[in-house]
């Protein structure tokens, strides 16, 4: 018995655990994710096996949603860049569609991979990706300097939603690398493709 739209599991060979579990409230949240984004999405699928898990995650996705003190576009490349350090390709998939139907440049978000070199970001954006990078690393390696340089640009309470925004990336991302999460296909559906996660 599969979930409304489940995917063919060779489709989906990466994934460490089956993403084809079936039920009342998989079918529910499957209806949902498939009105909302055309499929279900793989980390819901994962999730489905362990619904305190599942609702623990929609809760905060639901409240991380109401996060507005960051502007979009640097929302987006600190997710963006968290994904890429980690090396989560579902997240990255995920991340550009999301972001290109948001109205984001999609030139920044392609240049993502490179965004050390690339000469797509303002000052400020490179200094938000820097943050997102250092952050992201094992063991971190923000410094002083590093923040003091984001608050010449951005208010506190911008900094304090930037390094949740890593954390909550760190936490997708670093799950769905662990599952074997792989992407779905999203970024096809988009006008320009990104390039892939290496």
């Amino acid at each position: 018995m599969n979930t409304i739209g489940s995917p063919n599991n060779s489709d989906r060979s990466s994934a460490r655990i089956p993403l084809d579990k079936s039920g009342l409230v998989e079918s529910a949240l499957g209806w949902v994710s498939e009105k909302m984004y055309g499929k279900v999405l793989d980390p819901f699928r994962a999730a489905f096996h362990h619904r305190p898990v599942l609702f623990s995650y929609l809760g905060f996705e639901l409240a991380a949603m109401r996060w507005k003190k960051l502007p979009q576009g640097l929302q987006a490349l600190a997710v963006m860049t968290v994904a890429q350090e980690i090396g989560c390709s579902w997240c990255m998939d995920f991340g550009y569609w999301e972001n290109h139907h948001r109205g984001i440049d999609p030139a920044k978000l392609r240049d993502v991979p490179q965004w050390r070199t690339s000469r797509a970001y303002t000052n400020l954006e490179r200094t938000v990706m820097e943050y997102a990078a250092a952050a992201t690393a094992t063991p971190p390696t923000v410094t002083d300097d590093m923040v003091a340089c984001l608050r010449e640009d951005l208010t506190d309470a911008q900094v304090v939603e930037l390094a949740s925004l890593v954390s909550l990336e760190n936490l997708r991302s670093r799950t769905n690398a662990g599952l074997g999460l792989t992407s779905q296909g999203f970024k096809a559906e988009c006008e320009v493709p990104i390039r892939e996660v290496s």
